[in-house]
């Protein structure tokens, strides 16, 4: 097995597309289709969605996570607003400022422990309003699974959006590992969005088994009112539609999304036994979807590295992040603790 291809712990994304999700593209791949969305194949897809999440809905495909969560929260800002965020969120540490940028709103981030927003958090920028002088917050933005490994219940996504709805604002999800987060809750889709109050939904495929399949799901649909213009000018509009629609199609049929998820955050479950039983590593989040992060010495990481793949997380503080995919192997786990004991001997 080359480098190129050996499976490490860097990333899901580093995880190629499933064999199912690659059959259903080789079979759209027949004869000449309608280009940007005016397909058999997209309208099935955004119908196969609306059975997990919802008939009420507008759905909307995308390229990728960062075009999904910029979008997304251009249709619910002005310029002269403020998103609220985590200080380790995705859109505040991860997208080069794009959301910033393409939106002209201000990132207003909140430091946090595991990710997680609260409202005692949130209470902190909730000033000024009506004040000419200060950004106005309009947008409570929540990761589902956060950056850190941890996931949000259904009682604190629907204590944040209760509390955005009385202060006149929206709650943006980024679901990038929804369907983990979905796996660790043992709940639908649904329920932990639709149900608790998200207005608008970054929904993530690509890490679960996926090849550039993203979207934006409107759940408030007087939100997504000329959404498509703005996806255009986004440049966010696929031609070729039908390729990124079957992979929904076949994620959301016969619930593979949800047999993906489950092996991944097992993995990362067993992973986490496995390095626990070593007194040299201090695992530092619960392992609630497919993430562990782990405090480990500094010494040996490049070593580890060189034969896993994994990043960084907090250099000053030694801690690395592992993540396990759909298609992590036990014997890859195996061999990764064998070789982790083996450098702390």
């Amino acid at each position: 097995m080359t480098e190129e291809l050996k499976r490490g712990f860097a990333s899901d994304n580093n995880a190629g597309i499933h064999p199912e999700v690659l059959k259903a593209i080789q079979d759209a791949n027949m004869g000449h289709c309608i280009a940007y969305g005016d397909d058999i194949y997209t309208q099935k897809a955004i119908a196969k969605i609306k059975e997990h999440f919802g008939k009420d809905i507008d759905v909307y495909f995308t390229f990728n996570g960062t075009g999904s969560n910029v979008l997304a929260l251009k249709m619910l800002t002005e310029s002269y607003n403020s998103i609220i965020c985590a200080e380790t969120a995705h859109i505040n540490v991860d997208e080069c400022g794009a959301p910033e940028k393409f939106t002209g709103c201000k990132l207003l981030f909140v430091p946090t422990e595991n990710g997680k927003l609260t409202i005692e958090k949130i209470k902190y920028h909730m000033h000024d309003f009506g004040f000419e002088h200060h950004s106005q917050p309009k947008v409570i933005s929540i990761a589902q699974v956060t950056e850190m490994g941890t996931v949000y219940t259904l009682n604190e996504i629907k204590e944040i959006t209760d509390y955005a709805h009385k202060s006149a604002m929206f709650v943006h999800m980024d679901g990038a590992r929804l369907c983990n987060a979905a796996v660790n809750l043992d709940r639908d889709l649904r329920e932990i969005t639709a149900d608790v109050g998200v207005d608008v939904l970054s929904l993530g495929l690509t890490k679960n088994g996926a090849m550039n399949a993203e979207a934006i799901i409107f759940f408030n649909q007087e939100i997504s009112e000329n959404f498509k213009y703005y996806r255009k000018q986004g440049m966010q509009l696929a031609s070729k539609m039908r390729f990124m629609a079957v992979q929904f199609e076949a994620l959301f049929s016969n619930n593979l999304w949800k047999k993906n998820a489950e092996h991944a955050n097992k993995m990362a479950k067993t992973l986490a036994e496995g390095v626990e039983e070593i007194p040299q590593i201090q695992i530092t989040q619960k392992v609630e979807a497919n993430g562990v992060f782990a405090i480990v010495p500094s010494e040996i990481i490049p070593k580890l590295q060189k034969e896993f793949f994994f990043y960084m997380w907090n250099e000053q503080k030694s801690e690395v992040r592992w993540m396990t995919s759909f298609d992590t192997q036990i014997k890859d786990i195996e061999e990764f603790v064998l070789l982790l004991k083996n450098l702390l001997k």
